[in-house]
């Protein structure tokens, strides 16, 4: 089986519309299989490692969920230029990713064995949903995914070398990785045990936590179980994890479910809507958020409800809060500001990997080229050694946010101003000194669906400078930023 970038006249391309992985794009099973690709990822070591220390699908998943969601579209999409661009990105993000693992064991996002075994799991996992849900795919259909996702890899390491070009010789792979190189890293363990039962709750339901908490109290627990019953037997057994009884019933039914969505007519699911939807946040003006607002009200009374229902509940099932005024303004507590913006990855301190975490994020949403995503890096490198000089005060070489709150102003320092001062540069393209309309829709209405009310109809350095670091420096919320930093 050879790779390439179109199929023949008489079989289907391998990007675009008519792939086997456009099929599968808007279908309910796919979340499913998602949630378990990742587990299989983070059960390697290296994954794990790099996971823990460098992502933020803990602090914020839904956002992390987005980003993936939008970098697969483009993989898979039918233009080789987009698809070209964004392996170009993955590639410089991954390269910013390497250190070393509780014990002392190298990792590197560029290990190209590792790469490989991402793109495995992800394969594998799109077969067992459509097992699992009554719908095994036949060997032709099969043979054209695998082919679909082993010119994913090649597009993004040159080659697919690290896959075995036959499928047969696939699955002894899979096995063999499975037996003898997965474990229960602390990853696995921080998905299944703690992502579900404490996942935040996405910026269209944040106002309603009794309502979110509720929910999640019963479909945390389930989603882990229906996952655990969905790997692997070999590696449940060797990572000793508890099977819920009647849990593969569970799994078979919730697949099975997802799977009755192919009855629903063509379009009736669209998993770029309802994510955009996801990541509505009650300042947005998207001309959607109307509908978001009321969808949110009805939601707001029965989360009340259920609260007077639930005399006794646990700390999330507290007073849903009132809208603050004056949002553009409000101030948020230093620990709230440390918790939801700075601590990016979710392990209680902020160093290294939570800026480059907000310089990743930006430099997405953005879509910037290397070298203006360079030079963003480079000053949130030194704003990360301004902060660590200032506020490392038991030189353990991060911030806890005990550290933080005992010298909060030391935050917006010259560093932090030239963060800001690259970000507009990156957003003035066209070197005027300012950001017009069409610039700053470029970079909020594109990125985070927010629109520029300024005088003239522009907005200066000086007053850009003045935004970002006032909201960098937790000195108050920001409508346009807190989407993209604080929003789970």
């Amino acid at each position: 089986m050879t790779i390439g970038t179109t199929g023949t006249a008489d079989e289907p391309p391998l990007f675009g519309p008519g792939s086997q992985f456009a099929t599968f794009f808007d279908d309910p099973r796919w979340a499913l299989a998602v949630i378990r690709a990742t587990v299989l990822e983070a059960a390697h070591p290296q994954i794990g490692a790099a996971l823990v220390d460098n992502s933020t699908f803990v602090a914020h998943p839904w956002r992390r969920l987005r980003n993936t969601f939008l970098s697969m579209r483009r993989m898979f999409g039918s233009d080789p230029a987009v698809r070209e661009r964004e392996a170009a990105r993955l590639n410089r993000l991954h390269a910013r990713m390497s250190g070393s693992d509780s014990r002392g064991r190298a990792y590197d996002a560029m290990d190209r064995e590792v790469r490989a075994w991402v793109v495995a799991t992800l394969f594998e996992s799109a077969v067992t949903m459509c097992r699992l849900s009554g719908q095994p795919l036949d060997q032709d259909t099969m043979e054209r995914m695998y082919a679909e996702y082993r010119a994913y890899l090649a597009a993004l390491d040159g080659d697919a070398g690290e896959l075995p070009e036959d499928l047969h010789d696939f699955w002894r792979y899979f096995d063999r990785v499975v037996v003898d190189e997965l474990e229960n890293t602390e990853a696995v363990r921080i998905i299944l045990y703690r992502l579900f039962d404490h996942l935040p709750a996405p910026a269209l339901l944040d106002g309603a936590p009794t309502l979110w908490a509720a929910g999640r109290a019963v479909a945390g627990p389930l989603l882990g179980a229906i996952t655990v019953a969905s790997l692997p037997e070999p590696y449940r057994r060797r990572a000793g994890l508890p099977e819920m009884p009647g849990a593969p019933t569970l799994m078979q039914g919730a697949y099975l479910a997802a799977g009755l969505a192919r009855f629903l007519p063509e379009g009736w699911i669209n998993a770029e809507s309802i994510i955009d939807a996801l990541s509505l946040s009650p300042g947005s003006d998207d001309p959607r958020a109307r509908t978001v607002a009321a969808l949110r009200a009805r939601m707001k009374r029965a989360s009340a409800l259920l609260r007077l229902l639930t005399p006794l509940g646990d700390a999330d099932l507290r007073p849903d809060p009132a809208p603050s005024a004056g949002t553009g303004e409000a101030r948020r507590s230093a620990e709230a500001f440390f918790r939801q913006v700075l601590d990016q990855t979710g392990d209680g301190h902020l160093d290294w990997p939570d800026l480059a975490a907000m310089a990743r994020e930006l430099s997405t949403r953005l879509d910037l080229d290397e070298p203006e995503e360079t030079r963003l890096y480079d000053a949130f490198a030194a704003w990360w050694r301004e902060l660590q000089a200032a506020l490392d005060t038991d030189g353990d070489g991060r911030v806890s946010a005990d550290e933080y709150a005992a010298a909060v102003p030391s935050l917006a320092g010259p560093a932090l101003i030239r963060v800001a001062e690259v970000l507009f540069d990156a957003t003035d393209r066209d070197g005027s000194g300012s950001i017009d309309a069409d610039e700053y829709r470029a970079l909020f209405r594109t990125a985070f669906h927010r629109d520029l009310t300024v005088t003239d109809g522009a907005y200066g350095r000086s007053a850009f400078v003045g935004d970002f670091v006032s909201f960098m420096s937790g000195r108050r919320t920001s409508t346009p930023y807190d989407p993209l930093l604080a929003d789970a």
